[in-house]
């Protein structure tokens, strides 16, 4: 695999203050890349500050926010970033007739709309500089779905459509829009999730409230809560391919659960795989 210079290029990552934006701004750091972090609470910028991290205020929920975040990097690298990883992000479970407008509003809100913003903002940086890799973190659930994830699912699958789409667009311009999908990482994602959960969801008053209580066990379960989870390296390692192969992959799978429904998405008929993540989803409520 050819490779390119890492000395020196700067890197911005999105939800550093914990789980696989934190691991990816501390291992690219040591690997010598300088790396701005950010996120997304003023408590959490000072502790990142405070052990030597470059890191800035970033909430993906507001214009305004991001726009300021944006100047003060530009201000920081005089305009050159050459790679941008997409972390930040949360999930909010339920069942998709108990998701509010607002509540699937403000998930796109985060993950999608946010997203892209940043992103465009500092596409024309890249342009001007002739490389780039964009870097989206997308999941196993971009891809298939499972029950009760509906509002996640559904970011996470716009993600991949734009990013497919921002690839195709980008092509002959050595800017790369590259996508990785997680399975089960060791993170906060799940108590994050939980908090949502707990926020937006009426699971007394709701037809699956049987279920909702298996998720409550699940999402405040200690220690992995699915087999073959993996520490945040692994997601690192990734980072680290699609930031200096010379020509990366559209996608790298992370996790045993990716590589297994990647297959059989290809192989199976739409019913057959249905059958396969309803039996995934009611295992998960046991």
């Amino acid at each position: 695999m050819k490779t390119i210079r890492t000395t020196q290029r700067t890197v911005f990552i999105t939800g550093c203050s914990t789980g696989i934006g934190y691991c990816a701004a501390q291992g690219l750091k040591k690997r010598g890349y300088r790396v701005i972090a950010s996120a997304r609470r003023p408590a959490d910028v000072q502790r990142l500050n405070d052990e030597g991290l470059e890191c800035i205020q970033l909430d993906l929920d507001s214009p305004d926010s991001i726009e300021q975040a944006v100047c003060e990097l530009a201000g920081r690298t005089d305009r050159r970033v050459y790679g941008l990883f997409n972390n930040a992000g949360y999930g909010q479970p339920g069942a998709v007739e108990d998701l509010g407008r607002e509540v699937l509003r403000a998930q796109f809100e985060t993950n999608v709309f946010g997203t892209l913003d940043l992103t465009n903002r500092l596409l024309p940086w890249m342009r001007k500089t002739g490389e780039g890799r964009i870097i989206q973190n997308s999941s196993v659930l971009g891809f298939v779905s499972l029950a009760y994830r509906g509002a996640y699912n559904a970011s996470k699958y716009a993600l991949e459509g734009l990013y497919d789409t921002l690839r195709l667009e980008l092509a002959g311009s050595n800017i790369h829009a590259v996508l990785i999908e997680p399975g089960p990482v060791t993170s906060r994602f799940r108590a994050n999730a939980f908090t949502m959960y707990r926020r937006n969801i009426d699971a007394e008053h709701s037809p699956h409230r049987e279920y909702y209580q298996a998720i409550e066990a699940r999402l405040l379960k200690q220690g992995p809560a699915a087999p073959f989870t993996l520490p945040p390296e692994a997601v690192l390692d990734k980072v680290i391919l699609a930031l200096e192969s010379r020509r990366p992959r559209p996608r790298y799978y992370v996790t045993f659960p990716t590589w297994l429904f990647g297959s059989l998405k290809r192989v199976l008929t739409s019913r057959a795989l249905d059958r396969v993540l309803l039996r995934v989803s009611r295992d998960e409520q046991k």
